[in-house]
């Protein structure tokens, strides 16, 4: 006797759940790296301010906190002195960015007198940048 063995039809692979979620990941992964912080990753206790708006990010960054023992500045993300900081920006300023002045985005912590915030921006000015872009936290209502 002979037997009728029924073939089963080959499995498709369906391409447009595929498709959908590729794209569902590709938006995901363009909004996290849209919504990154532009600081570069110094821990820096902002002012808060009411009109603080987003900056787009410079080449150039510049964060200031207060210490023990004096300020600690780091000219993106590497710690220098303060009497260094003029020779150091115009040195970097050089290579980043060909321009005559370029930007500075300057992240000074909540703790630093008006005095010491003065003595960077002295040696930021003696280094030829004009361009300073103070950044602050917007205030919560």
């Amino acid at each position: 006797m002979k037997l009728k063995h029924k073939s089963l039809p080959r499995p498709r692979i369906e391409m447009l759940p595929l498709i959908d979620i590729v794209f569902l990941l590709l938006v995901f992964f363009i909004y996290a790296m849209l919504s990154m912080a532009v600081h570069r990753g110094m821990d820096v206790n902002l002012p808060g301010s009411a009109r603080a708006t987003h900056t787009d990010e410079a080449p150039l960054s510049l964060a200031v906190k207060t210490a023990p023992h004096g300020l600690e500045i780091y000219l993106n993300e590497e710690q220098i002195d303060l009497d260094d900081l003029e020779n150091r920006l115009r040195h970097v300023a050089g290579r980043v960015d060909k321009t005559p002045s370029p930007e500075l985005l300057l992240f000074a912590d909540e703790t630093v007198t008006y005095q010491q915030l003065y003595q960077v921006l002295d040696r930021v000015n003696g280094a030829g940048i004009e361009k300073i872009s103070l950044q602050a936290e917007s205030e919560k209502p």
